[in-house]
């Protein structure tokens, strides 16, 4: 019974354990990927439009900054876990945890919609499926990864999306060694559009092609006041490891101290373990052991607080440099704690025969570290370790390493047979080893076609899109030539225009001051006329002794003048002093001629006077010449009427009508001189009326015909007058 509760005991106390060993190495597990940063891809676009949002803020609670493309991109390097804080002024701030190294998508709600909305989501999504399916496949299918870029290429993508896919581009090159290309297609994003990223990649591309000189030129380009805190110390560091390339190492040096001074400043912490390991190995290539020491074991302590496949990299450089420096003791140590932390990895992801940190080769170090002390009782062990995990990975390399050592530690053992069947091992290794070069070698040669290929098909895209640019440049530039040929031909016919309008008004203002002229001159050849006959008429009284009358009509001409003097300077005057004037002027000369007529001078009722207006001294001479040259010759007394009607609702008539003998009879009566002065008085009216009605618009109109059917035919001039 005491034995049964043991064993249940036992049991109980095993589960637990084994359960707590469960979950301890759960939460190990979770906290490794927790801490693994990598590189996120993401995009900020509005929702119902997919419009992109360019110059966003994304910064990241570890100290990661960055802003979005043109695109509305962005890259940036993170680890589950983190928040990332999203902050533009069109929008409210946005925080997103991140959960995973898969592309993330900022959607922004209630901006304004876009009338290009289905053909932009279409394209956008397209882009971004196929740059997401070339990243997927970046470091295991090379043609598929090219293939997929190609087909983003091939959206209609804006310079900002085809600066993406090129970079993008690049960096598949980069992974597969393929320098040259990885350069050209760098140097197209740039040329669509100006990344740092790019940039920074264009210049490591150089140095790992061997081209130094252009890398280092490259990095001097690039102006350290644009970068953000992570891309300072990717370009301190990679200036660094162009010095180191150039064995210029003080300035190496400097340049990783620079480095490591932002990334501790920001709390950069991969490039603070990165730039210290780098830095060591300097030193160690100079044989500044201790220092070098020192910096390896300030590296080795910073990479135990990243993911662990960071830590099991930093262990076997460290125990590399224990193995140059003969520390034979610690680089064991080193590499059998890598191995158990290999082990880990291995069960998440699959670790590539080429890297440094597979379990074969950590073996295989290990059994040469014991071989260089001369304990082949431990080293066989672990060669034959290395041995049976190269098998098991297809790693030919190392097993024909380790088989070749394997022989040797067996003879210095004293164990000949053994060395023998390894040796004869070692000889069918080498010639599979062989077989696998010459299959790798075809791979290759395959691999290069088909690569090349897909970069065919990528060069006529871009050749084709560089034609396609041209041909739109020039249709720009024909476009741009057009219209500037009619612009110009617009901007000179406005300013003939604009010349002709001002050459018309400075011709209506001379020919304006011209009528004026015309008109002041008129005005005063007709005035000189009228006092000349109405001296005459006071003559006449004085010469027949009849002063009082003589000084009566003198009198009333002094009030006459005065008022044709006051007007005489006006192109029109108000048809009620007109008809004063008239009134005035017509009394004169009845008083000369008291037997020879009678007047009246009516106006109708209905038309306000104040309302009209007529030019100066117009009627007077139409007055005069029926006095005179009618009315003065009739046998009987004769009757001048002057009277004014309406016409319609804005015009007058105003009729001078006498029964004299006529305008026949008259001109047969003239002497030559009284024809003479007739004409020119009539002439300087018919001036006067045509000045005036090209300066108002035919507001005059005059009319002369015979007054009546009989001996004395008599003469009617009625004048048609406007309102203003």
């Amino acid at each position: 019974m005491n034995i049964s509760k043991s064993y249940g005991l036992l049991i109980l106390f095993w589960l637990i354990g084994f359960f707590a060993f469960s979950q301890q190495r759960e939460i190990d597990n979770s906290a490794s990927n927790i801490s693994t940063v990598f590189t996120i891809r993401g995009s900020v676009y509005e929702k119902e439009s997919y419009k992109p949002y360019k110059n966003v803020e994304i910064l990241v609670n570890g100290g990661q900054y960055t802003r979005t493309f043109a695109d509305g991109t962005f890259n940036i390097k993170a680890k589950i876990g983190d928040e990332l804080i999203i902050s533009h002024d069109d929008f409210e701030t946005i925080y997103y945890t991140v959960t995973s190294n898969e592309r993330i998508t900022i959607e922004v709600i209630d901006a304004k919609q876009n009338g290009r909305r289905s053909k932009i989501t279409s394209n956008f999504k397209r882009f971004n499926e196929m740059i997401d399916s070339a990243d997927v496949y970046l470091k295991t299918d090379a043609e598929k990864s090219i293939k997929f870029i190609g087909d983003a290429l091939n959206v209609d993508s804006s310079a900002e999306q085809n600066a993406q896919a090129y970079e993008l581009l690049g960096d598949v090159y980069m992974y597969w060694k393929q320098y040259d290309l990885a350069i050209s297609a760098f140097k197209t994003s740039i040329q669509n559009t100006e990344k740092i990223s790019a940039k920074l990649k264009l210049a490591k591309a150089y140095r790992n092609e061997g081209n130094y000189d252009k890398s280092l030129k490259e990095y001097t380009s690039i102006d350290e006041k644009k970068l953000s805190n992570y891309e300072k110390t990717v370009w301190f560091e990679g200036i660094g490891d162009t010095y180191v390339k150039l064995k210029d190492f003080s300035k190496a040096i400097k340049a990783y101290q620079d480095g490591l001074k932002v990334a501790n400043k920001h709390l950069i912490a991969p490039k603070v373990t990165d730039l210290n390991s780098k830095m060591a190995q300097v030193y160690s290539d100079q044989g500044q052991t201790s220092k070098a020491k020192v910096l390896f074991n300030n590296s080795l302590n910073l990479a135990k607080n990243e993911n662990k496949k960071r830590a099991v990299e930093e262990q076997v450089k460290v125990a590399e440099f224990n193995s140059l420096n003969a520390d034979y003791d610690d680089e064991i140590v080193l590499r059998k704690e890598a191995i158990e932390a290999i082990k880990d990895i291995e069960k998440d992801s699959i670790i590539a025969n080429e890297s440094p940190i597979t379990i074969q080769k950590q073996n295989y170090k290990i059994g040469n570290a014991y071989y260089l002390q001369n304990d082949m009782e431990s080293a066989i062990p672990y060669y034959e370790k290395s041995i049976e995990e190269a098998d098991k990975k297809e790693d030919l390399d190392v097993k024909m390493d380790a088989t070749r050592k394997l022989s040797e530690a067996h003879l210095r053992a004293g164990n000949t047979e053994k060395a023998i069947a390894y040796s004869e091992a070692y000889n069918n290794v080498v010639d599979q080893q062989y077989a696998k070069k010459i299959q790798e070698i075809s791979q290759a040669a395959r691999f290069s076609r088909n690569i090349a290929e897909q970069q065919n098909r990528i060069t006529s895209l871009e050749s084709d899109r560089a034609l396609s640019r041209s041909k739109y440049e020039l249709t720009q530039e024909q476009n741009k030539n057009q219209k500037i040929i009619i612009y110009s031909l617009i901007g000179g016919l406005i300013l003939l225009l604009i010349t002709g309008y001002l050459m018309f008004k400075y011709i209506k203002q001379q020919r304006l001051a011209n009528n004026l002229l015309a008109l002041k001159s008129l005005r005063s050849q007709m005035n000189p006329h009228f006092i000349f006959n109405a001296l005459n008429s006071v003559n006449t009284f004085i010469a027949t002794n009849d002063e009082r009358t003589a000084n009566k009509y003198l009198t009333d001409f002094s009030k006459l003048m005065r008022a044709v003097l006051e007007n005489s300077e006006e192109d029109f005057i108000p048809l009620k002093k007109e008809v004063e004037l008239l009134n005035l002027y017509t009394q004169l000369e009845h008083f000369r001629f008291q037997d020879k007529f009678d007047y009246s001078i009516d106006v109708d009722e209905s038309i306000d006077v104040d309302d009209y207006q007529i030019p100066p001294m117009l009627l007077q001479p139409y007055i005069e010449n029926a006095v005179w040259h009618g009315l003065r010759y009739k046998n009987e007394k004769g009757h001048l009427h002057i009277y004014i009607q309406p016409k319609s609702k804005d015009e007058i008539t105003i009729t001078i009508a006498d029964n004299g003998i006529g305008r026949e009879r008259s001109k047969a009566l003239k002497t030559d001189h009284q024809k003479k002065q007739n004409s020119k008085g009539m002439n300087n009216i018919k001036k006067r009326v045509s000045i005036l009605n090209e300066m108002y618009k035919d507001k005059v109109d005059v009319t002369i015909s015979d007054f009546q059917e009989s001996e004395d035919a008599g003469t009617k001039v009625v004048v048609t007058l406007k309102k203003d």
